[in-house]
């Protein structure tokens, strides 16, 4: 799971079939490639620039620090 890009595409209020629709793929794909991070090099491409954040930012997989 990619929670930087979770957390751009709810920053935007971009809903999943927004998204998908961008990328011209169905909703169910998006959210299968959203868990199994299998997307398409063009896709990577144009989730950065819609979301204006460079690739190792928005597709880093590590878990976000909890606040103490």
């Amino acid at each position: 799971m990619y929670f930087n890009l979770d957390a751009e595409q709810a920053r935007r209020g971009h809903t999943n079939q927004y998204v998908a629709d961008i990328l011209e793929i169905s909703r169910v794909s998006y959210e299968s490639k959203k868990k199994s991070g299998k997307f398409t090099v063009p896709q990577i491409k144009q989730l950065c620039k819609m979301y204006d954040c460079d690739f190792s930012y928005l597709f880093d997989s590590s878990r976000p620090q909890k606040s103490a």
